[in-house]
């Protein structure tokens, strides 16, 4: 029987265990379990953050093995390979996808029924892998997408435009990588079309600022690993804001990884869409009215992620 108000971690790493911290003071759950190859690291992790509930939610969090998820609600899915300076997301597949299938197993293995929340880069192949390898409904396992990259698009916006950054409607699509591309069609402030909030804050050349804006999300991630070695607070937090809509069950709009069925022309490849969220996991993909651009570039991205799906041995 599923414990509602139970997740696992698997993966005491920077962003694993980041998120852990994260999710002990949101205080959506009353128990977490850190599961690492690694046992010494997940055992002090969880000793570390438990050292702060005095301050923060009750919660019981724990070093654990696989048995200690099969009735976890949420089963978040960190490790792997990081990143390297240089090294692209695309370029981790090869042992990232072993990583990932070994862990799979496990979680089969043990009957979990929870949902699966793919983070471990890439992400969008990696989700696809774990579906593959778990036989499970693609409603259950999907991954974390362009959420931070879309959290990055709406701070640039935000300062750029000097707006709060909860009145930024805009989102980011397609592979979480190189890829990725802003949906502009419908990017708004408030309602205001973005093309027309640039004009009042007085901006000329509006493609030059748009395209910097997209390298500039785009490259975030280089940039902070080049700077810090690693990134993992942002993720982090996009990882809380996933589990929050499905512990409260909002039915929220986030643009998760998840394995498209036709929409926008695209079948059998999972990659970074807008889609509904709650409590049973993925309730539908939103096929947003973009240009015949991005439509071109969504395509763009699928073929990049089939590609790179196809050279795996899953």
């Amino acid at each position: 029987m599923i414990n509602d108000r139970k997740v696992a971690i698997i993966g005491a790493g920077f962003v694993g265990s980041s998120s852990a911290f994260a999710l002990m003071q949101k205080g959506l759950f009353n128990e977490l379990v850190l599961i690492d190859a690694n046992k010494a690291r997940a055992e002090g992790e969880a000793m570390d953050i438990s050292h702060g509930l005095a301050y923060s939610n009750s919660m019981r969090i724990y070093a654990g093995e696989y048995e200690d998820i099969s009735d976890a609600k949420i089963i978040i899915i960190t490790a792997g390979a990081a990143q390297k300076v240089g090294e692209t997301r695309l370029d981790l597949i090869k042992k990232n996808s072993k990583i990932m299938t070994s862990i799979i197993n496990e979680i089969v293995r043990v009957k979990a029924e929870g949902l699966l929340l793919i983070v471990a880069n890439p992400v969008d192949v990696l989700t696809q892998v774990a579906l593959k390898v778990s036989g499970f409904g693609k409603e259950r396992v999907f991954g974390s997408g362009t959420v931070l990259d879309t959290a990055r698009l709406k701070y640039l916006l935000s300062e750029k435009l000097r707006i709060d950054t909860r009145n930024v409607h805009a989102v980011i699509m397609g592979e979480h990588g190189d890829s990725e591309f802003v949906a502009w069609s419908f990017a708004n402030i408030s309602g205001m079309p973005i093309k027309k909030f640039l004009c009042l804050r007085g901006y000329k050349d509006m493609e030059q600022l748009k395209e910097e804006i997209h390298v500039e999300v785009r490259d975030s991630a280089y940039k902070i690993i080049e700077r810090k070695g690693a990134t993992y607070y942002g993720i982090a937090l996009s990882v809380t804001r996933i589990c929050e809509c499905i512990v409260k069950n909002q039915h929220s709009m986030l643009p998760i990884s998840t394995l498209l069925e036709g929409e926008y022309g695209v079948s059998n490849v999972a990659l970074s869409v807008p889609a509904i969220l709650g409590s049973d996991g993925v309730e539908a993909v939103l096929e947003l009215p973009l240009s015949s651009n991005e439509i071109l570039e969504l395509h763009h991205s699928a073929d990049t992620l089939e590609a790179t799906f196809n050279e795996l041995e899953i």
